[in-house]
């Protein structure tokens, strides 16, 4: 895998426009992640950015569950740990940055949360492969990506890719301007 400074990722510089109340009204975490998310769940959120989704999930858990909150970038995870300082949820989110050639996570999760990071991935199969690790028997990817980036077409080949290491489509969500799927692992 590339080093973080390599890769194609969001730059935490402009980390505000990944968390404002504007795109709030047209990518609502709390309407996106609800219908997924329950008590006791253990919820990667991959990419994780700001805590956009990250605290959203922390608080549809309700105190009985946890958000491993993962990054490549420490820049976005110290934004994280900020915004949760001293909150009910800190104690629901773990923080993890992720290595330069791995996710890096070994306790099973129920839950695999990818909100446009995906596309920004190197070597696919190996990556789908470490998520398919750390997946609870019957666990879930969710994954949303950018219309922008992401052409209908290669969104359909990584579905393909999916399908091939096990995943079934569950549902296929509307979230704007996005293309999105949930999976399970049979």
């Amino acid at each position: 895998m590339k080093k973080e400074n390599e890769l194609k990722v969001c730059p935490v510089e402009i980390a505000g426009m990944l968390d404002n109340s504007f795109r709030r009204l047209f990518q609502n975490p709390g309407k996106i992640i609800a219908p997924h998310v329950s008590k006791g769940m253990t919820v990667l959120d991959l990419g994780c950015g700001p805590g956009f989704f990250s605290i959203e999930i922390a608080k549809k858990l309700h105190d009985s569950g946890k958000v491993i909150a993962a990054d490549i970038q420490e820049g976005m995870l110290e934004k994280v740990r900020k915004k949760i300082k001293g909150t009910d949820i800190e104690h629901c989110i773990e923080i993890h940055k992720c290595k330069d050639d791995t996710i890096g996570i070994t306790q099973k999760v129920d839950l695999i949360f990818a909100f446009w990071v995906i596309h920004e991935m190197p070597e696919l199969d190996r990556q789908f492969e470490e998520l398919i690790s750390i997946l609870k028997p019957g666990g879930k990817i969710y994954i949303i990506e950018p219309k922008f980036h992401v052409s209908k077409k290669a969104f359909e080949d990584m579905i393909a890719k999916l399908k091939n290491f096990g995943f079934e489509i569950v549902d296929r969500p509307e979230v704007f301007f996005s293309r999105t799927v949930l999976l399970t692992l049979i």
